[in-house]
């Protein structure tokens, strides 16, 4: 680890739900919330210093395995008696597809106060269009393999650059 700022730079990724599994799609959020995908020495599950954005598209297309589609129960309180509020799986894929995920993710991220941190950095679109396209250094493809910008080496040479600068 030669130059920490590289190190601990906070990265955007984009992931399209396409075709995807809700678990293991929302495993690979969670990893990169968390930079667990990062260098060893890196991760440390008491600060945020390592995570990532993550730019999730194409949410409406999700999937489930089985019959989770017409099984799957998501469940809120209003906190007033009575106020239980149940919502099946399709009805809130047609209202809502950002919300499935996010909620799976949220699951799989530590229950304490970096949570909702780490889901600030987390951004869902429905569709294929997102306004953060210019910030995004990395790509995954189906296969979770990852396909490296060209952004990713300018930011590379701005740091270098400010460094050079501060010199």
């Amino acid at each position: 680890m030669s130059n920490p700022a590289l190190t601990f730079q906070r990265h955007w990724h984009h992931l399209s739900a396409s075709s995807q599994t809700l678990g293991p799609l929302s495993v690979r959020i969670a990893t990169l919330l968390m930079g667990k995908h990062k260098p060893r020495g890196i991760y440390s599950p008491a600060n945020d210093q390592a995570g990532d954005y993550v730019v999730v598209t194409n949410a409406e297309k999700v999937g489930v395995t089985g019959k989770k589609a017409e099984q799957k129960v998501y469940y809120r309180h209003s906190m007033y008696p009575g106020g239980l509020k149940v919502e099946r799986y399709q009805e809130r894929m047609e209202k809502k597809p950002e919300e499935i995920i996010r909620s799976a993710v949220s699951g799989m991220l530590p229950k304490n106060k970096l949570r909702d941190r780490r889901l600030a950095r987390l951004k869902i679109f429905a569709g294929e269009e997102n306004p953060f396209a210019a910030n995004i250094a990395r790509r995954y493809d189906v296969s979770g393999g990852v396909q490296s910008s060209a952004s990713v080496q300018g930011v590379v040479d701005a740091i270098k650059e400010q460094q050079a600068g501060k010199s």
